[in-house]
């Protein structure tokens, strides 16, 4: 029987405690003397949103099957955790094994929002291992970073020892081997990270330097070594099929954020959305096969019974064989009870036959994300949508026996007026208005339409990327307009509106374009008590300004200036496919209003067709 870190008297005094004893239905455990490399991955958050991960589970399942490897999990411990494991001095561990985490080769931390950096700090502090890379020996793990936030890694470059730049499918098993090769011929830590340095994807941040010019941008950013390559080429999964991918996922004791099954279609996107990170960094896009889907969807269903299962993209709609995909699922689910989740949905797609394929099955709100009330703002931001795309898609949701919406905006876009906020109260009513057209026989219920608008943050590799920011101030008068707007609209009582917090938004700016400098900032609000800032009980906006304020460093540099077009940016070294050039052409079409083409419809020469393998790739012209 494993024994637990914590004991029954300290599990009795934190709230949920079964966030920290493991043991759930799919867990791996293996003999750890039968095992050369042990890896913790860890999501820096608490257990209810990193069980709901995807990208961990796959990781995990695909690191468990070697037979030299056992990956096990770690997650954030809650602010009251935090308080007894520093009071009596009960280092981080890890939930199969509970041994401490300091014991093990590899920490892995997974990067999903730039709120998340200081639990980063907290996982390194209550684990016991050094903070700075710099100070870290043989006896600490190796702590590597991925996912989307490594796009850019140089605010947090000096808290890790390298970062894997793209999908972790691919290099892993090259590290690994790296790693074993170096033990075996007793080579020292740096010795590895240098063989690290020469695997494609892995970015080793110590052996790269960066100078500044007298105004703060960035001159110049060169490898210190032969070994590192002057440019870190993202790692892109190409036969989407034969990748592993989880059969039996982990079961959660707790109800999680996601608490279903998820089935992912297909990874990238055709659209084109200029303010998206997503739909730049995962080009090209890359389906499934059916049949892979089919079995993947019974495999988990039987080993995890869960009741309802969820199908993960970017855009579902563009998933070329969705209606067979629905047909199948819609018959199996129906014989086991189980629920269909059909998320990331265009409203211009989401037909009449798609949704009564679904009708017998317990309906959700449905969610759609315009993201602008105006078509001026949609053909700014290349959403690709019209009025009529949209009126006629809200309207086929409520003919289906919808009537519950969720319509997701933006506010402080490029080029954004007045005219273009008070578009998006009225485009809410014009939806409201759909549904009370329909005979009052056939409505079910009231209509219920929920507007949330969070604040545009111009994000690295995206067109945006030279777009300067709104202010908190500005964010919030634009929340203001809006939401007196709505006030006044004649079905009012019909729309909800609720928007983000904008000191948190402005915050993630900073980080999401900042530079190696801010890993002090970082630091000093870890020190003065930030930490969980992604959850609204817990962010502490005095922790960040105090920190600004002792480090030196002004955050409106970072978000208040338009970037000049020849700007060196802090990512550049990174090599995503999608070229400079053509983020710098797709601004210029923004500013002019221009909408481009999906890349179904034509090629627009962004660069990701020098990977091949894109369905989107294969069919442009």
């Amino acid at each position: 029987m494993r024994k637990l870190a914590l004991s029954d008297e300290i599990l009795l005094k934190v709230d949920k405690p079964a966030r920290y004893i493991g043991g759930e239905i799919n867990a791996v455990t293996k003999d750890p003397e039968k095992v050369d490399i042990r890896f913790a991955m860890c999501f820096p958050d608490v257990y209810e949103i990193g069980m709901s991960h995807l990208g961990i589970q796959i990781l995990y399942d695909m690191f468990n099957k070697r037979p030299d490897v056992w990956c096990q999990r770690v997650y954030s411990p809650w602010p009251d955790l935090d308080r007894i494991l520093r009071e009596k001095q009960i280092p981080l561990f890890a939930l199969e094994s509970q041994a401490p985490v300091r014991e093990f080769d590899f920490l892995g931390i997974t990067l999903q929002y730039e709120m998340c950096y200081t639990n980063v700090l907290q996982i390194l502090d209550l684990a016991g291992i050094p903070l700075h890379a710099g100070e870290r020996t043989a006896a600490d793990p190796l702590v590597i970073g991925g996912g989307p936030c490594t796009y850019n890694p140089e605010p947090l470059a000096d808290f890790f020892d390298l970062f894997y730049i793209g999908e972790g499918e691919v290099v892993y098993d090259a590290l690994f081997d790296a790693y074993l090769e170096n033990r075996k011929a007793g080579g020292s830590r740096q010795d590895f990270l240098k063989k690290a340095a020469g695997i494609p994807g892995i970015y080793v941040p110590s052996l790269y330097k960066a100078a500044y010019h007298e105004d703060g941008t960035l001159a110049d950013f060169q490898p210190l070594c032969l070994e590192a390559p002057k440019t870190v080429e993202k790692q892109l999964v190409l036969d989407f099929d034969s990748v592993s991918y989880p059969e039996a996922p982990v079961v959660p004791y707790l109800k999680a954020a996601q608490d279903r099954v998820v089935l992912e279609i297909q990874r990238g996107c055709i659209r084109g959305c200029r303010f998206c990170q997503a739909g730049m960094i995962y080009r090209p896009l890359r389906e499934k096969n059916l049949k892979t889907l089919k079995e993947k969807a019974e495999a988990m269903l039987r080993s995890t019974g869960y009741e309802e299962i969820s199908l993960s993209s970017l855009s579902s709609s563009d998933y070329s064989q969705l209606p067979e995909l629905l047909d199948h699922l819609i018959a199996d689910c129906d014989r086991r009870h189980v629920n269909i989740s059909l998320p990331s949905l265009r409203i211009d797609a989401f037909s009449l036959d798609v949704m009564s394929k679904v009708q017998d099955v317990k309906k959700s709100s449905l969610t759609f994300a315009p993201e602008a009330g105006s078509q001026r703002m949609r053909d700014v931001i290349n959403k690709g949508l019209t009025e009529e795309d949209i009126l006629k898609g809200a309207g086929q949701a409520f003919e289906g026996g919808w009537n519950k919406v969720k319509l997701y905006f933006m506010l402080g876009l490029p080029t954004e007026t007045e005219e273009d906020i008070l578009a998006i109260a009225e485009l809410c009513e014009k939806v409201a208005e759909r549904y009370y057209d329909i005979p009052k026989e056939q409505r079910n219920g009231k209509c219920q339409i929920t507007a949330s608008s969070s604040f545009f943050v111009p994000k690295p590799f995206t067109p945006f990327q030279w777009a300067s920011m709104n202010t908190k101030e500005q964010f919030l008068e634009k929340a203001r307009l809006l939401k007196e707007s709505i006030r006044s609209q004649k079905n009012q009582k019909s729309i909800k509106y609720n928007y983000h917090e904008a000191d948190v938004s402005v915050l993630e700016g900073v980080l999401a374009r900042g530079d190696r400098r801010l890993g002090a900032v970082i630091e000093a609000a870890y020190r003065n008590g930030a930490l969980f800032d992604a959850w609204s009980e817990t962010f502490r906006p005095e922790c960040w300004e105090k920190a600004f304020r002792d480090t030196g460093l002004d955050p409106a540099f970072y978000t208040s200036r338009q970037r000049d077009p020849e700007e060196l940016f802090p990512w550049d070294f990174i090599h995503i496919g999608v070229t400079k050039a053509f983020l710098k052409r797709e601004w210029e079409n923004a500013l002019a209003e221009k909408v481009t083409p999906n890349c179904r419809q034509q090629c627009s020469g962004c660069g990701a067709r020098t990977y091949g393998g894109g369905v989107c790739c294969e069919t442009a012209d």
